[in-house]
């Protein structure tokens, strides 16, 4: 019976993964809109703490206050990119000229094929590129922007009426309570996960970005932003985060690998002291993920939904965690993905 019970377990998995590879089309935008309504839930709440004397922003303002940021946010953003990428094209030819100047100081250098090199070096520098991908693919604006903006609004339309519909699917004020509980847990870790991510993130894209002005590293600012971005994927960010830039320094540079590797150990260790001193202190044994999972989880996600699913990933793998958790019978899953086995589940 055991093995009956184990093997729908798996088939059911399967067929899972399955759906949401088959119909990532339509169920990534709908999770991209949630992601963007729970964030703007999130600010609106921000809003409704601001005090002046006794008076608080009436909610729909605090609503309309959130949503607006958030556009202005993003399309600033994006303008910015933009216009900081438009002298991208201006420097190609002389940073190939530095790298062939760089090569054939090596002792090496006549033994091994410099255009091949320089060719990947080059492609790997591609900064347009790399913006692309990464906005494109993590807000399919490209072609889902008015879906995802449609689910947001309808979500937004919805929400007021949300404990009255759980109420009613419910029909057990006991399971209603136990749903309320997992929803409040979720919640909660998961404004703590973004607020903890937000802040060491902008912290890290901020001092970078002022190292690599220090330094004179061409497009200092879209770096900076970059790296902010790029934190918020789990240990593959960070590293591509560390990488990039030391690159850019590299080929920008005629006069050495003195540069090269002063922006690489100088990104290096903000990320290892933010990113794996002080972020873990802040952060303590709330979230309890291990960190081989949260590894697994990333590549799962980046192998199902891409870029979008690397960002997702640690806040699905907290949702999941939590829903487990609250289930004895899933409850041995839940402990397999904490950290260190113990639990933090309210009981009634």
């Amino acid at each position: 019976m055991k093995l009956i019970k184990f093997a729908l377990a798996m088939v059911v998995t399967a067929l899972i993964f399955t759906l949401l590879i088959v119909a990532q089309d339509l169920l990534l935008p709908l999770v991209i809109a949630i992601a963007f309504w729970y964030l703007i839930n999130l600010l609106a709440s921000g809003f409704a703490r601001i005090r002046v004397g006794r008076l608080t922003l009436p909610r729909p303002l605090c609503f309309l206050a959130s949503i607006l940021t958030f556009m202005v946010t993003i399309s600033v953003m994006f303008r910015f990119i933009s216009g900081s990428l438009n002298d991208l094209s201006s420097v190609t030819t002389t940073y190939e000229t530095n790298l062939r100047s760089l090569w054939d100081r090596l002792p090496f250098a006549e033994y091994l094929p410099i255009d091949g090199f320089l060719d990947n070096l080059a492609a790997q520098l591609d900064l347009s590129a790399i913006v692309t991908t990464v906005a494109v693919s993590f807000t399919s604006l490209a072609r889902d922007s008015l879906l995802i903006v449609i689910y947001v609004g309808f979500l937004l339309l919805e929400q007021g009426n949300f404990n009255r519909k759980l109420s009613a699917l419910m029909g057990d004020p006991q399971k209603e309570k136990r749903v309320l509980r997992i929803l409040t847990q979720v919640k909660g870790d998961i404004q703590k996960y973004i607020s903890i991510k937000f802040l060491a993130s902008a912290t890290t894209g901020i001092l970078s970005y002022l190292l690599l002005r220090a330094l004179g590293i061409n497009f200092a600012e879209i770096w900076g932003l970059l790296i902010f971005l790029l934190n918020f994927i789990p240990t593959i960010g960070s590293i591509v985060a560390t990488i990039f830039p030391s690159l850019m320094a590299l080929a920008q540079s005629n006069e050495g690998f003195g540069l090269f590797f002063a922006t690489l150990f100088g990104i290096a260790s903000l990320q290892i002291l933010i990113g794996n001193i002080i972020e873990p202190r802040i952060t303590g044994q709330s979230l309890n993920l291990s960190p081989v999972v949260i590894l697994f989880n990333l590549a799962l996600w980046g192998a199902i939904w891409g870029v979008p699913g690397m960002f997702l990933c640690v806040p699905l793998l907290i949702i999941t965690t939590i829903v487990l958790a609250h289930f004895p019978k899933t409850r041995p899953i839940a402990i397999l993905l904490s950290s260190d086995g113990r639990l933090n589940i309210t009981e009634d």
